[in-house]
């Protein structure tokens, strides 16, 4: 029963474009979901892929939208993407198809930005880039005919923005590169289970006391299957009953948003 199994849980992992809030528009019951989640003790990570703003304009935005977070709380496939790179060669020499704040957030973690692709450069970084030129696609074709590694940030396919419209996201600028050069991407962020159990050592959290919260199957969901835990699709961003009927991932409840599972935890 939905009711029990939500109450029973100690950790949730909110997405935040089309769970939380659309743009600059909070999602009716966000604020006193979050809220509530203090008052009964339990913890809460913000979980996103979108890798156009840095953890610290994350966590600006959402305090600026009255949700009272700290830097502890927000987690991001770009904060993901950077383990990976230091697992692999730190202070690596990096190429990057991204926003400046994205630079920023990698550059932080000492790696070196090079805007030059014509430099010595380790790894190629495509990410959610809403200052995206042609030079920089050019550039990015220009290094993966060279054979550079390809790494993005997520495979989220569009953005939701208001009055039900959508921008593309990371993963319509990796399928772009594709056709243009046939190659594609090793992806960081959900739907990797990493970020999970990350997550659950860090916060010293048994899989089963958690649970996913968002609005994309193939990200949020399906990350909640690859991980073992509870999932809840909520139908006020990208997804509706329709997507979820012809995916293959299926999540474990559906609402139709965060008001509702605020609803169930009063």
């Amino acid at each position: 029963m939905i009711t029990e199994d939500i109450k029973r849980k100690e950790l949730f992992l909110l997405d935040l474009d089309g769970t939380l809030y659309i743009e600059n528009h909070l999602i009716k019951g966000s604020t006193e979901f979050i809220e509530l989640l203090k008052k009964q003790n339990k913890k809460f990570i913000l979980l996103t892929n979108n890798s156009s703003k840095s953890s610290n304009k994350h966590l600006e935005k959402i305090n600026n939208l009255g949700i009272d977070a700290k830097k502890e709380n927000i987690f991001t496939s770009a904060q993901a993407t950077s383990i990976y790179l230091k697992n692999i060669k730190e202070k690596a020499k990096i190429y990057v198809v991204g926003t400046e704040s994205l630079k920023d957030e990698l550059r932080n973690q000492g790696f070196i930005i090079c805007e030059n692709a014509k430099e010595d450069i380790d790894f190629l970084i495509i990410g959610f880039d809403i200052e995206l030129n042609y030079k920089k696609i050019e550039d990015a074709c220009y290094l993966l005919d060279k054979g550079v590694e390809y790494i993005a940030t997520n495979p989220d396919l569009v953005c939701p923005i208001e009055n039900g419209r959508f921008i593309p996201d990371c993963g319509s600028i990796c399928n772009m590169l594709k056709t243009a050069t046939n190659r594609e991407p090793k992806f960081i962020g959900k739907p990797r289970r990493e970020m999970i159990d990350i997550i659950s050592k860090m916060e010293n959290i048994p899989l089963d006391k958690i649970a996913i919260v968002g609005d994309r199957l193939y990200t949020d969901i399906a990350c909640g299957i690859n991980a073992g835990i509870t999932s809840i699709c909520v139908l006020s961003g990208e997804s509706s009953k329709e997507d979820i009927e012809k995916s293959i991932y299926k999540p474990t409840y559906v609402v139709d948003s965060i008001n509702d599972i605020y609803e169930i935890l009063k």
